[in-house]
Formats: structure tokens, C-alpha cells, sequence
């Protein structure tokens, strides 16, 4: 099962060390959100990054910053819906309706499906489906490996999240919210759970 973790919407101290090393730690993905960032303010960030990191960086803004610095993709959201025109790389896209998985689905090299638990890091963002609904939805071959899961993930939530048939879970709160000497120990917990074979 993948691992994603989004970065926080804000900038913060020491963001470029931590971010080096969930990579220097076994981060796959690393989905950059900066809704209200410049496209200078993103390069000095990622200029911060060792370039061997670039292909596992995905920019939900400032879609040029892909070619330029050889980022892994874009994605998709409400504020950025289209795909420049010319571009041929890797695309996500965040749904918030099993309709709209199915619509974008197959545009995408995967999706993500939110909020599928109460969400840690935007207050009153709540869960907006029931577990029977989400089975359903695997069932129906809607919930698949390129549906991931987001909103409210914690480690407690990474078996179901393997049984409804996601092929991923996406972190933002669980691991932002961590103490400076839980940070790592804590995702390495996750990374170590999300690859267990679960059966079920």
C-alpha cells in the first residue's frame, strides 16, 4: 500500500530538513501543497531539497515547476482543475465524490478520495462516508489501487483502509502533528505497517 504525506498549506522553520528526511527515511511520494505560495517562494523551497528527491514530489500548484526542476507530476484540485496543455507527465487529482472517482479515474495515474475519516488538520471537515458504502464501492470496482485514501488518517486506520481496497493512505495531520523527536520514529511505524501483508 502506498504512503503519501502532503505537506502543510503553510511554510514553516526547518520544513526542508524534515521533509529530507521522511525522503532519507523511505518516502515514496511527497504531495507539495502551498496553496497561497509564489512560484519563487516554491523553487527557494525545493532548491532547499537534495535534486535526488525531485521525482518523488508532486506540485498541487505552479504546474511549470515540474519541468523545471524534474518533479515526479502535478495534481489536480478545485483551484487547479486542468492539465497545461502540452503536458504528458504523471497526474493526480483530488475527488470528494465516488462519482468523480469514477469520472477522472482513469485519466490519472491514481486519485485521491476524501474526507474518508474526520480531519485532523481542518476543523469541522468530517468523514463524508460510511464504511458500508466505501465496501460497496470496492465492490462495485470503483475503490481500487488507484484510489487513495485521505482526511483524518492515522496509524489505527491503515488495516481498514487496507481492506476497503485503496491502494494507499495520504497523511497530512498525523504526521505534521508529531512531536520534533516522534516525527520520524512515528512515520517509519507507518511506513513499516503500510507495507504488511494484511489479511483479512
Amino acid at each position: 500500500m502506498k504512503l503519501i504525506v502532503i505537506t502543510t498549506p503553510q511554510f514553516f522553520e526547518g520544513e526542508a530538513e524534515a521533509v529530507t528526511s521522511l525522503f532519507q527515511n523511505g518516502l515514496e511520494i511527497l504531495h507539495l501543497r502551498k496553496p497561497g505560495a509564489s512560484a519563487e517562494e516554491m523553487g527557494n523551497f525545493l532548491q532547499q531539497l537534495p535534486m535526488e528527491y525531485m521525482p518523488r514530489i508532486v506540485t498541487h500548484e505552479q504546474f511549470q515547476l515540474a519541468s523545471v526542476f524534474g518533479l515526479k507530476g502535478i495534481h489536480l484540485n478545485g483551484r487547479n482543475p486542468q492539465i497545461p496543455s502540452g503536458y504528458k507527465g504523471h497526474v493526480s487529482r483530488s475527488c470528494h465524490s465516488l462519482e468523480e472517482v469514477l469520472k477522472h479515474k482513469s485519466d490519472c495515474n491514481y486519485v485521491f478520495l476524501s474526507p474518508i475519516y474526520d480531519s485532523i488538520s481542518k476543523e469541522g471537515y468530517s468523514s463524508a462516508y460510511s464504511c458500508d458504502t466505501l465496501q460497496k464501492a470496492q465492490q462495485a470496482g470503483i475503490i481500487d489501487s488507484k484510489v487513495m485514501a485521505l482526511g483524518g488518517i492515522t496509524l489505527e486506520h491503515l488495516p481498514e483502509i487496507a481492506a476497503l481496497g485503496f491502494g494507499g493512505a495520504v497523511l497530512l495531520g498525523d504526521v505534521w502533528q508529531q512531536a520534533k523527536e516522534a516525527f520520524i520514529p512515528h512515520f517509519l511505524h507507518l511506513k513499516q505497517l503500510s507495507s504488511h501483508p494484511f489479511n483479512f
